[in-house]
């Protein structure tokens, strides 16, 4: 399959900057409660970042507001429900998706996009190169439908007796089938149509 190409991508890039500049704008105040909120629960930094791999294979620093404990990747970099790494602060963050909100910089930086498929880290990312190709033509973004359908992926890995073996044989290849089949039918207004069911969906 040759590489996805972006339909109206100057158009795709510039709702990009536009929104996120208008969602920090707006969110500030949840910024500023979540910011808060991190300090006086738990010992360590504000942010936590994470290197991604990002379009053409170009890795980037992703941010999100902390949500474990310091030095929590030593342990692995999958996190299933009621994980004892997670602090108590950081687990209303990560359901109501408030700890994602620092990505609107990775956003109006160029990094990412508001719509893409959601950005992997390098590890994961060599064992499925050869689809990753394709998913890595364009830049990863805040949501996608695979972000919908995997919502509740922390619950699912929670389940199973060994997470990574799960994500790796079912989980990442199903989310990298769905990150195929949106880029084919990408357009700007499939974008707004999967921001909104990502507001919805959240909200919910």
């Amino acid at each position: 399959m040759p590489p996805a190409r972006p339909v109206n991508a100057a158009l795709k890039r510039g709702l990009d900057f536009v929104v996120s500049l208008i969602g920090l704008v707006l969110a500030s105040p949840l910024l500023l409660a979540a910011a808060i909120a991190v300090k006086l629960d738990s010992r360590g930094p504000l942010l936590f970042r994470q290197q991604r791999m990002g379009r053409n294979f170009r890795p980037f620093w992703i941010y999100k507001f902390r949500t474990m404990v310091v030095d929590a990747e030593r342990q692995g970099q999958l996190t299933a429900a009621a994980d004892p790494r997670v602090t108590r602060v950081g687990r209303w963050l990560r359901q109501s998706k408030l700890d994602e909100l620092p990505q609107f910089f990775n956003v109006l930086r160029g990094d990412m996009s508001l719509v893409g498929p959601r950005p992997e880290v390098p590890k994961y990312v060599e064992l499925f190169r050869d689809e990753y190709r394709v998913v890595l033509s364009v830049r990863p973004g805040l949501t996608d439908p695979a972000s919908i359908k995997y919502r509740d992926e922390a619950a699912l890995l929670a389940g199973s007796p060994d997470p990574e073996r799960q994500y790796l044989e079912q989980i990442l290849p199903d989310k990298l089938a769905i990150a195929s089949d949106y880029l084919r039918r990408a357009t700007v207004l499939t974008d707004l149509g999967v921001m909104a069911r990502t507001v919805l969906r959240v909200a919910r």
